[in-house]
């Protein structure tokens, strides 16, 4: 269940921005309240930077928790274990276990 904006402002959190220089083109993100509107860049120095519009994730998108991994980290697991497997079998078969 997340907090609404107006929860954020009374508990004090500060959301993250991200902005864009004008002169050097390079993005940076600030830690930063909502009513600013351009920082100085941290390459150049430049005033002339604007604030982005960044999309946000749909909640059903969103990780339910430490327990969630992507398909992509659960096959590299399974790709360890195998390879752990393998070199077991074969230290078994130079030793004449097997």
């Amino acid at each position: 269940m997340g907090l609404g904006a107006a929860a954020l402002t009374t508990i004090g959190a500060v959301p993250v921005y991200e902005f864009e220089c004008e002169e050097c083109g390079r993005r940076f993100e600030e830690l930063t309240g909502s009513e600013a509107r351009a920082l100085p860049c941290p390459q150049c120095g430049s005033g002339r930077t604007k604030r982005l519009l960044s999309p946000v994730s749909p909640a059903s998108r969103q990780p339910r928790g430490a327990r969630v991994r992507s398909d992509e980290s659960r096959r590299g697991e399974r790709e360890a274990a195998r390879g752990e497997r393998l070199a077991e079998s074969k230290r078994k078969r130079a030793a004449g276990e097997l």
